[in-house]
């Protein structure tokens, strides 16, 4: 006799901004959804503090743009690098103006209450269900019983609930696993993590200040080195500083509140500002080879770590979501093939990889501790500076889009307002999209046509003066974007209509 027990589309393991966004997208679109996390609730204290235009425009997808704006503000002053001697070197470059993305390119925030927003997300989805202080003990891809429709391909997850102590079974057609730097899901897959470089113990010192300190607006990269620091103004009165631990540290006696007020007395006094957290964190640089074995996935912290000179791990955990989240949704709501999903880690790799070495190179700007060597560097920058400087822009690796020499395919389409007041993917929602001019998207084959109702695609044939613009500068007819928003190719002719129109997926 074949299994009867429920069988939840997606199982995600562990409830951070990572897996929770995931289950809000997921969420959105219909899916069922099962959330298992060890933890009670939301850790308490300062984690990450930094998201970007990206990021936002991902929440905004899930209909949590203005609560998340609520609990932030745009960092638009940037990044400063400071050398020993006071002289700024470098400048990562801020504003509150809105970018391509529909809003400012970055943002400062108390991850608490994020994931409190996330969390209240879910309570709007009936297909969503949360179950806290559970922990995965086991996991294994089920044998298919085609003669039982109750018994679809999917993998079985043993969990035991930490307070009872009871175990039980529970079954999911894909498993993804959100669950952090050690994650058990990962371990089980047999994932190997490649090393980029850098591994480094620093100490994190985040206060809430008593009253007003002439402290910067924005984040200062102290690049001294008789004692490379990072000062962040976060979030109303909250600041941060992290210290590199030198060898000669004892890291017990580093943590003590005198030894930490004493590292930041040029800047604020014990009476000023109240001790929130002290703890010493080893930064890292890996990226997991192999994201999916089967029916098991990895996002976030479960397959990479950066280092945090660039604020950029959690966005790369939510990036992760917003790219997995359609492909699931594809697959499993329109019989999309399941090879999609192996594009998941070919398109998101490259970009994850690519932060993380920039990261790392900054982080070898900052963490120089030999005078000789600071004194070069210092000359380096010194002339004709300080450079200011960007993200690199985001660009997939090879997946589900037309790559062709010169196109912007595999990059994210902006977002601007349209004329009635709207941003853009607020008309689009989370489906794919057709924009072009009309006679364009007349002469497209009806094959085409009816691709793009089974992808569910929204077709634009009248667009607004921003995206003719847009059309214009690429001397195109057309255009096609993903749920994501990522583009899938533009079109310079109706054959080219025809052809990138393949690239979206739908049942064979």
């Amino acid at each position: 006799m074949g299994r009867t027990m429920p069988c939840h589309d997606v199982a995600i393991v562990g409830l951070g901004p990572t897996g929770a966004t995931l289950a809000n997208l997921l969420g959105a679109a219909g899916l069922s959804v099962l959330v298992l996390e060890k933890e009670g609730g939301v850790f308490p204290l300062p984690r990450a503090i930094h998201f970007d235009g990206e990021v936002l425009r991902i929440l905004q997808g899930v209909g949590l743009r203005e609560q998340a704006l609520a609990i932030a503000r745009p960092g638009e002053q940037g990044m400063h690098f400071v050398n020993g001697a006071g002289e700024t070197m470098l400048i990562r470059g801020g504003s509150a103006a809105l970018g391509p993305h529909g809003c400012a390119n970055n943002y400062y925030f108390h991850q608490p209450e994020l994931e409190a927003v996330l969390r209240a997300g879910l309570e709007r989805f009936l297909n969503v269900q949360v179950k806290l202080r559970h922990e995965v003990t086991g996991l294994s891809h089920d044998a298919h019983d085609a003669s039982d429709a109750n018994n679809a391909p999917g993998v079985t997850l043993n969990v035991r609930d930490t307070t009872t102590g009871q175990g039980s079974t529970m079954r999911a057609r894909y498993v993804v696993g959100c669950d952090g730097a050690r994650s058990p899901v990962r371990q089980h897959m047999g994932s190997a993590m490649l090393d980029l470089g850098l591994r480094q113990p620093w100490l994190v010192f985040d206060v809430v200040l008593r009253q007003p300190v002439d402290l910067p607006a924005y984040t200062v990269q102290h690049c001294d080195p008789a004692r490379p620091m990072t000062y962040c103004n976060v979030v109303g009165d909250r600041r941060r500083w992290e210290i590199m631990v030198l060898p000669g540290d004892d890291r017990e006696a580093l943590v003590q509140p005198a030894s930490l007020w004493r590292l930041v007395a040029p800047w604020v006094r014990p009476e000023q500002a109240r001790l929130e957290r002290a703890a010493i964190y080893t930064f890292h640089s890996v990226i997991a080879q192999g994201w999916r074995q089967g029916r098991l996935l990895l996002a976030g912290d479960a397959c990479h770590q950066t280092p945090p000179f660039l604020g950029q791990g959690m966005c790369a955990g939510i990036r992760d979501a917003a790219n997995l989240a359609w492909k699931l949704e594809a697959v499993l709501l329109r019989q999309a093939p399941d090879s999609l999903l192996d594009t998941y880690e070919s398109e998101r790799a490259p970009h994850v990889r690519a932060l993380i070495e920039l990261a790392v190179r900054l982080g070898n700007i900052i963490q120089t501790t030999d005078p000789a060597l600071a004194a070069e560097r210092d000359a380096k920058f010194r002339a004709g500076r300080p450079e200011i400087f960007e993200l690199p822009p985001q660009v997939l690796g090879a997946g589900a889009f037309d790559a062709q020499p010169g196109s912007p395919a595999g990059r994210p389409f902006p977002q601007p307002r349209l004329h009635d007041g709207r941003l853009l993917d607020e008309l689009l929602g989370r489906r794919s999209a057709v924009i072009g001019r009309p006679a364009a998207l007349a002469a497209a084959a009806p094959a085409t046509v009816e691709r793009w109702r089974l992808a569910d695609a929204m077709v634009i044939d009248q667009p607004d003066a921003p995206l003719r613009d847009w059309l214009d500068a690429q001397e195109a007819q057309a255009v096609i974007l993903r749920p994501d928003r990522y583009i899938v190719g533009v079109a310079r002719t109706g054959h080219d209509l025809d052809r990138i129109s393949q690239h979206l997926p739908v049942a064979p």
